[in-house]
């Protein structure tokens, strides 16, 4: 941590946003990540849907993995999965995942590298730490993001997206002592490389001990602050924000974040939070573990199209792998 660094004095800056006249968005809600097992059983903290936040429209599922030092044979991946009707989006910060999917999309994600998944109409994927990972064993960190897509393209095509770390858009604060990447969406009229469906913005900002980032937010969007690691406030009510939490802001024009001058060991380089907001898409949402679609009926159909063959076939190589077709039914999540 943290996977893609810069000098940030070189960078452009984030605009000085002036203190009285500008729409500060309050803390609304502190959401603390909770702990279960995915894929194979590995643990991650999951801030929604939970019982505190069931939903962050058009955010279906935050996950964060890690970060852990594996010992050899102890990392553990998931089996080959389908979706259907979303988006899923996976950052590695440090360390290295493995993707496949039935579109012949995949490959190495590693130390700051984005793989973004459109399952849209049905997909099959598998994730799976590298084997080299698996027999040393070393350093785990990622997060994992779902993107809903609205009815109108919830059947489109699948895609691939492989975002590689040098391809972000990097930023620093406007003191310059903190540095932001922005991996999908516009943060004052700079662009990160992914391209969404969904309107969304996510960044990864490491905020210098002690420095403060004024971020301008567009108004029509939610708004999300996680903490990686390290500790920190946010908001002008100045809500302290840990490692695991999750800051959902109200209405506004604009965030205040600042990371507290004491960073624990853990976060040597200052606090590490990902920033994440997006367009509400205000439509039903019906969900049955890899598929989110709009209503029952169409969870039915999507179940069937699995079972029938619908959603890609696995490539020969890779059938050592064990498939969620050895089951009954599609795994809970993932």
């Amino acid at each position: 941590m943290p996977a893609v660094t810069a000098d940030t004095l070189t960078l452009p800056r984030l605009p000085a946003l002036p203190e009285k006249e500008t729409r500060w968005r309050p803390v609304a809600q502190v959401v603390t990540a909770h702990r279960q097992l995915e894929g194979e059983g590995f643990v991650v903290r999951r801030s929604f849907p939970g019982p505190m936040l069931a939903l962050a429209d058009p955010f279906l599922l935050l996950d964060h993995m890690g970060a852990v030092e594996y010992a050899p044979g102890e990392a553990k991946g998931t089996p080959w999965h389908p979706h259907r009707g979303f988006e899923t989006v996976t950052y590695m910060i440090d360390g290295a995942f493995e993707h496949h999917d039935t579109t012949g999309g995949g490959g190495l994600i590693t130390d700051g590298a984005t793989q973004w998944m459109t399952a849209g109409g049905g997909i099959q994927h598998i994730e799976t730490p590298p084997e080299s990972l698996v027999v040393a064993g070393g350093l785990f960190h990622g997060v994992q993001l779902w993107v809903n897509l609205p009815a109108a393209q919830k059947m489109i095509p699948p895609a691939y997206q492989d975002i590689e770390a040098d391809d972000v858009t990097l930023l620093s604060n406007d003191d310059g002592s903190s540095l932001v990447r922005v991996i999908a969406g516009e943060l004052a009229g700079h662009r990160g490389p992914g391209v969404t469906h969904t309107p969304i913005t996510y960044l990864h900002a490491t905020v210098a001990p002690g420095a403060g980032v004024s971020i301008p937010w567009p108004r029509d969007f939610n708004a999300l602050v996680y903490v990686l690691s390290g500790r920190g406030h946010v908001g002008v009510e100045q809500q302290p924000l840990d490692e695991g939490q999750l800051a959902v802001f109200g209405p506004g024009d604009a965030m205040r974040i600042r990371a507290a001058e004491a960073q624990p060991a853990s976060s040597p380089t200052g606090w590490e939070v990902l920033v994440l907001g997006g367009l509400p898409i205000r439509e039903q949402v019906t969900r049955y573990g890899p598929f989110v679609m709009n209503t029952k009926e169409e969870i039915a159909q999507a179940v069937q199209d699995y079972q029938a063959g619908k959603m890609g076939t696995i490539p020969a190589e890779r059938f050592p792998h064990r498939t969620s077709a050895d089951q009954n039914v599609p795994p809970a999540e993932r």
